[in-house]
Parts: structure tokens; sequence; C-alpha cells
């Protein structure tokens, strides 16, 4: 009768016991005193299973609880995730603050575009706030607002489907498959501001598209989109058609498993019909210096004339080449952007614009390109030491130069 008292006690105390250890951490520790309970003969098979089952539900319940949580951290932003990992909503933003100092004549301010005379200036060059979100295992997105120039306008909104990974699907307003120096977030581009060939490229527009990553170091995005530039949409009936754009991408370096250089090489190609209406539209912006400074180029304005097509066909072309070992990068983009349309009644128009760049970098602190390269693209420099400014050590320091040429020199001849 005392040992089967003394049995029930010791059921009591290390069910007791068991019960106060419920942090996952001892769950081993706990399943291995039962074990040794059971060798020593406190505990027979029959209790020693009851606390085994009990033990299980509880490990059970705690794992969906853990599942279910959602925790808080900061990485490049707040980000709130649930347990699993499936499930999280990051917010993020930058402020971009630019200083600019011209010295120029006053013959160089002659006659250029209003608000493009390199007048000293502060400038918010970008004021964005969004998020990005993930849910389940397949669909993720993100929604970003622009603050700069007034009322908040939207910068980007998408969801991307990736039910199989190399045959992904997005649609909303992104960025599109065609530019490495486009396709690199301005957090992240390799001088304050992107070169000519950016200006002439298609960048963030509304629309739809399917990409992915078929094989090791292969890329491929297509998409067809309204061609009317961010937050544009169709607005002439008798132009209604879409831009379709396409991009490949090797990177012969991952290819042959080589994780400290970087050899990449791309190529883009749009094509669509704008309409005349749009004005400066077909043909970009008014064009000044990277610094934005002075301009130099007034894009056409070309006037809709009655029993002529309103559309232009507009194809552009872009090259894209990038090389990086350890700390050192050169890269080089091309584009031609190619304008044909009716005048009038008898004058044909076929004009080109070209631009490339060539820039060589140098990361002084040692941190690696190659780190920074993923599907195509460059991102965010990872310092090995985080700046301290305490003692104005840490951080990471680069030097560079870029030598750029605009050529729109087509512009200058008469119609056909």
């Amino acid at each position: 009768m005392k040992r089967n008292n003394l049995r029930q006690l010791c059921v009591a105390v290390s069910g007791a016991l068991l019960m106060s250890m419920g942090a996952n951490a001892m769950a081993d520790s706990t399943d291995d005193i039962i074990n040794a309970l059971i060798a020593k003969g406190v505990l027979t098979e029959e209790e020693g299973a009851l606390l085994m089952k009990g033990r299980t539900g509880e490990k059970e319940a705690a794992e969906a609880k853990k599942k279910t949580a959602v925790s808080a951290k900061y990485k490049d932003g707040i980000v709130l995730e649930s347990g699993d990992g499936k499930n999280s909503l990051a917010v993020n933003g930058r402020v971009h603050f630019d200083s600019r100092g011209y010295d120029y004549d006053s013959s160089d301010k002659g006659a250029v575009a209003p608000g493009a005379t390199g007048a000293d200036t502060f400038d918010i060059r970008r004021a964005r706030i969004g998020a990005k979100y993930k849910f389940g295992d397949f669909y993720s997105g993100e929604i970003v607002f622009n603050g700069v120039g007034g009322a908040p306008v939207l910068d980007t909104a998408f969801l991307n489907i990736a039910w199989w990974k190399p045959v992904q699907f997005r649609v909303g307003q992104f960025k599109m498959p065609f530019s490495l120096e486009q396709l690199t977030s301005s957090n992240n581009i390799d001088f304050v501001e992107r070169s000519y060939v950016d200006a002439y490229i298609p960048a963030k527009e509304i629309g739809a598209m399917v990409h992915g990553s078929p094989t090791k170091g292969v890329t491929y995005g297509l998409a067809l989109s309204n061609g009317n530039g961010q937050n544009g949409t169709e607005t002439d009936v008798s132009v209604d058609s879409k831009d379709i754009i396409g991009r490949v991408t090797a990177n012969l370096a991952e290819i042959m498993d080589n994780k400290n250089m970087v050899l990449h090489g791309g190529l883009a190609y749009a094509k669509g019909d704008v309409s005349k209406r749009d004005g400066e539209a077909a043909f970009g912006e008014d064009r000044r210096t990277e610094g934005r400074g002075v301009g130099f180029f007034d894009a056409p304005d070309v006037g809709v004339v009655n029993g002529v097509s309103n559309a232009i066909d507009r194809s552009r072309l872009g090259m894209e080449a990038a090389a990086a070992y350890g700390p050192v990068k050169l890269q080089a983009q091309w584009m031609k952007a190619g304008y044909d349309y009716k005048a009038n009644a008898t004058q044909s128009v076929d004009e080109d614009i070209n631009a490339w760049y060539a820039q060589a970098l140098w990361t002084i602190t040692g941190e690696s390109w190659a780190d920074r390269y993923k599907e195509g693209a460059f991102g965010a420099l990872k310092p090995k030491n985080e700046f301290d400014p305490v003692s104005f050590k840490g951080g990471a320091w680069e030097v560079g130069a870029r030598y750029s040429k605009f050529d729109a020199s087509d512009f200058t001849k008469p119609a056909a």
C-alpha cells in the first residue's frame, strides 16, 4: 500500500512538473524524464504512455499557436510576420534630399525649358511610403505612394502570383521588364540620378506580366501595358493598342557557379502605338542634363491632322551588360527609341533617339557586387561594418565614374 501511495505521489508530482514545463525548449527533456521514470519502475508503461499522450497534445497546441502568432521585427522596414513565415506585412519608405548648385553664365540659361534652368536649389527628390505584403505560399505584392509634387500619387501597386516559380504572373502598376538600370531601385542606383537611357524606356506602367527564372542564371519577363507611363490609361479610342515589352537576361558567372563574379548580359524590346493626342508623352519629357540642370532638347508636339492616323508607331530596343569581380563593377547600356508616323497626308516621319552610357565603380570598403545581384538586377549594398557616427568608422564607401551620350539629331531633319 505504501509503495502504491508513493507511486501515486510520484505520478502527481511528475504530472505537475510536466504541466509547468510548457516551453518548447523543454520538450525533449520532459520526454527523457518520463522515459527515465519508466525505466526505474516509478511509472508503469501505461502511466508513462498516458503522460506522453498529454504532452503530445500540449506540443501540438503550442505548435499551432506558434504558427498563428504574429511577431514584429525590423528588416528594411517594420515587419509584422506570422510564426510560420507565410504571411507578412513590411512597412517602409524613403526620403531623398537633394542640394543642387550650378556654375552657369547667364548665356547658358537662355532659351531653356521653364524649371530646367539649372538654378541652385534644395529639393525633396523622392518621398515615398508603402508596404510589401505576402500571404500564403504563392502571393505577394507592394503598394507605394509618392508624396513629391503635391498630393500623394500612386507609385506602385501590384499582386504577384507564384504558383510555379519559373512562370509567375504579375498584375497592376509595376516596373516593366526593360533596363538593368531601371530595375535597380532608386535606393540602390550607382549615381544620384539615372542616365539618359532611362528617359526613353518603359518604366512603371499599368499592365500584366509573366516572368520568372526557368533555370539558374537566366531570367525573362514578357508584359502587356497601356504604354502611357505611370498611372497612364488609354485615352484615344482611335489608337487603342497595348505595348508589348520583353526582356531576357543571363548571368554566365552564376551559370558556371562562380559566386564571386557577375557576367550579366540582357536584351529588351518594346513595341506599340501611342497617340499623337498625348503630346510630349509620346516622345518623353523635355530633356535636361542628368544633374537636372539646363534643358537642351524639346520633345516635339505632334498635332492631330484630320484624315490622318493619330497613331505613332513606337519601338524601343535595349542592350545591357555588367561585369563585376569582388568590389569592382563595369556596366553599360544602349537603347534606341524609334518613332514612325504620318505628319500629314503626304509626309511620313521616321525619327530615332539613341542614348548610351558606360560606367565603372569600385567599392572601397570591399563589399562584393556578386552579393548584391539577384534575378537579373542589383539590390542593396550591405556594409561589412555598420557606420558608427561616434567613431566615424564603418559604413560602405564607393567611387565611380559614368560617361553618357544622347543623340536626337534625327529631329532636326525635315520630314520625308
